[in-house]
């Protein structure tokens, strides 16, 4: 069996009307949006640092720094396709991701088979090798007051043969 690495990454925005919320790659209309520099998608920014993460290539901030303007309103998908490549230069390949969006609304069930075959795609994997899910705060704290959503991922990845 290949050397095999977990990673895990989270991610929080605080809501702003000013956008669309977008999620796993997802447009979710009439939803209020996240405040950020790219699409402020903070589950496909999980599934990003988990997998940069997993290789021991930092964070989102070190490969796409908010601080370039070429990553302001970039669209994540993107982004974590770019990441992946740049995984696999390092010699490794996805797995699998398990992801979880925290928030009050909305509510995740309905759109995470969506979710989960956006990333799969830009992952380079089956849908099946994805797994997204929904969870509140329960009401407590910024979470819970609906002034934020948070996403936590874990990605395992593998050794490419021969690298």
């Amino acid at each position: 069996m290949s050397e095999q690495r977990a990673g895990i990454g989270y991610d929080t925005h605080r809501v702003s009307g000013a956008r669309t919320l977008v999620l796993g790659g997802v447009e979710l209309p009439g939803v209020p949006g996240l405040h950020g520099f790219s699409d402020s998608d903070v589950l496909t920014h999980a599934v990003i640092d988990a997998v940069l993460g997993a290789a021991a290539l930092g964070d989102i901030g070190r490969h796409f720094p908010d601080t370039d303007p070429r990553y302001e309103g970039a669209d994540s998908i993107g982004l974590l396709r770019e990441a992946v490549s740049r995984v696999g230069t390092a010699g490794w390949r996805v797995g699998n991701v398990d992801a979880t969006v925290i928030c009050e609304q909305p509510r995740i069930g309905p759109h995470a088979a969506e979710m989960a075959s956006r990333l799969a795609a830009a992952l380079g994997v089956e849908p099946g090798c994805v797994s997204v899910k929904g969870t509140t705060n329960e009401g407590m704290g910024f979470l819970g007051r609906g002034e934020g959503i948070a996403a936590l991922a874990v990605a395992m990845i593998a050794r490419i043969e021969g690298s």
